[in-house]
């Protein structure tokens, strides 16, 4: 009898902690600050403070974007690299950082098909989790820093 009344108290901690843990998942998401796309760039930056390009080298490298899942870029120094898509050497050279923000924030607006995730949109996706929707995979400061590393690679 004491097993039985151990267990039910442990069953009705877990569902209460899940009761609340789902509360907090449906508290509706903060709106992102606007936007504006200028043919294929965003020139306005996405926040007031400046991008860090220390922590966009770690954002890329990190799990919050993972880039080398499909990119190469051999001046991070990492080891394991991807080849799905098109190695980002010298892309500051190549693109402005207005053209490598439309990137990150929403690579689809340039290319349909194309399979890079958008980091910084939240509408019009599909087959998200509940506690992921409404929320960028990226905040405004991380794309920021992102596309500081992106203009590093000359």
């Amino acid at each position: 009898m004491r097993r039985f009344y151990r267990n039910a108290r442990r069953t009705w901690c877990i569902a209460a902690f899940g009761a609340v843990a789902g509360c907090a998942a449906l508290v509706p998401p903060e709106p992102l600050p606007a936007f504006t796309v200028a043919g294929d760039a965003i020139p306005v930056p996405l926040v007031q403070a400046a991008g860090d390009s220390a922590r966009g080298r770690t954002v890329m490298a990190g799990r919050d974007a993972n880039c080398l899942l499909c990119h190469a870029i051999p001046e991070s120094g990492e080891r394991f690299m991807g080849n799905v898509a098109p190695p980002l050497s010298g892309v500051g050279a190549r693109l402005s950082s207005a053209q490598l923000r439309l990137r990150v924030v929403d690579q689809s607006r340039l290319n349909r098909d194309t399979v890079m995730p958008s980091y910084y949109r939240v509408n019009g996706l599909t087959r998200v989790a509940e506690a992921y929707r409404g929320k960028p995979i990226l905040t405004a400061q991380q794309v920021e820093d992102v596309v500081a590393y992106l203009q590093t690679l000359r």
